[in-house]
């Protein structure tokens, strides 16, 4: 179990954010035509996973103009932004926190639209016997959750309004994976998980809600993030694609039964925990917005202040206002 600092070195930052060790990828990729082969990072979750199963995405983009798109497959949001730093894909999805960090270390990302999210498909969860009942209580307690991912924005967040900093607890940096078998083994105290681990380990763990998500204002954003020079270059692609994901985030939010399906059969997960997970989610995606910009630039500033990123970073500079909506 590793135990982490609070605080990163550029080395650590260079790692949360996703930009440590890949190998330079392709550059802008072309058809042989010299139009745009668009390349997409997708996680196995949400709405990038169904625009690549459903196929109306990549239609969209070759209406607009696309040679093709192709589709890469990431565990986590990291290694997803790594690949966008390099060059090496053109658009993705992640969380909110992500970006601060790969923005702190100066990845050419641009946030291009946004899902606002209840917070209600995760939260804090404590061992059913563990003596945890408050915040409070996770004072000198181990906290497990993943460095840089949304999670820590809302550990930080949720200990600030008890009093205590991550400094006043015991910060166990696992991923989802690993936190989880901790979690069942007892390894650890607490827990700052999304979906579906959050269902799972309420299902098998007998885990207790501490904190359910959305409480204090930590329901967060998920972005949809193009790379700089995709957005300068391919300006109407960009657009088109952004058209492309809010038609499926509709799609979703109006067949969540059939999203489930979809998300059971590509996961391997049991059905009827996906039904309860679709149930809660957000899928619909909506412009940049001074709102969405302010509400992030809270969040940087958070990290900046508690010490957890080295440089402020300006979301504003990194806003990309070019579409207006499906």
């Amino acid at each position: 179990m590793v135990q982490a600092s609070n605080r990163l070195s550029r080395r650590s930052l260079l790692s949360a954010a996703g930009l440590g060790g890949l190998a330079l990828l392709a550059g802008c990729g072309k058809g042989d035509d010299g139009a745009a082969v668009v390349r997409v990072g997708y996680q196995k979750n949400g709405v990038f996973l169904l625009a690549k199963q459903r196929g109306e995405f990549d239609k969209a983009l070759l209406r607009a103009g696309a040679a093709k798109v192709e589709w890469l497959e990431f565990a986590a949001g990291p290694p997803l932004l790594e690949a966008l730093a390099v060059g090496g894909i053109d658009l993705g999805g992640t969380g909110d926190t992500p970006p601060i960090f790969a923005q702190a270390a100066g990845a050419p990302l641009l946030y291009a639209a946004v899902q606002k999210l209840s917070g209600k498909a995760g939260g804090i969860l404590t061992q059913a016997n563990s003596g945890i009942n408050s915040i409070a209580d996770l004072k000198g307690r181990k906290l497990a959750f993943t460095r840089g991912s949304s999670a820590h924005n809302i550990a930080a967040v949720v200990l600030e309004s008890a009093g205590l900093t991550l400094d006043d607890v015991q910060v166990v940096n696992l991923g989802p994976a690993d936190a989880a078998a901790a979690f069942a083994q007892g390894g650890i105290d607490g827990w700052v998980i999304w979906d579906p681990y959050y269902t799972l380990a309420q299902q098998q763990n007998n885990a207790r809600i501490l904190l359910p998500g959305g409480a204090l204002g930590t329901g967060g954003a998920a972005y949809a993030l193009a790379h700089r020079d995709f957005a300068a270059k391919r300006p109407a692609l960009l657009a088109a694609a952004l058209d492309a994901l809010a038609a499926d985030g509709h799609w979703a939010e109006q067949n969540r039964g059939a999203m489930a399906e979809l998300m059971a059969k590509e996961t391997g997960l049991p059905l009827d925990l996906l039904r309860d997970t679709v149930e809660r989610a957000d899928f619909a995606y909506t412009p940049i917005t001074a709102e969405v910009i302010a509400a992030q630039q809270a969040v940087a500033d958070r990290f900046h202040r508690l010490g957890i990123i080295p440089v402020p970073v300006k979301i504003a500079d990194a806003a990309w206002t070019g579409w207006k909506g499906a």
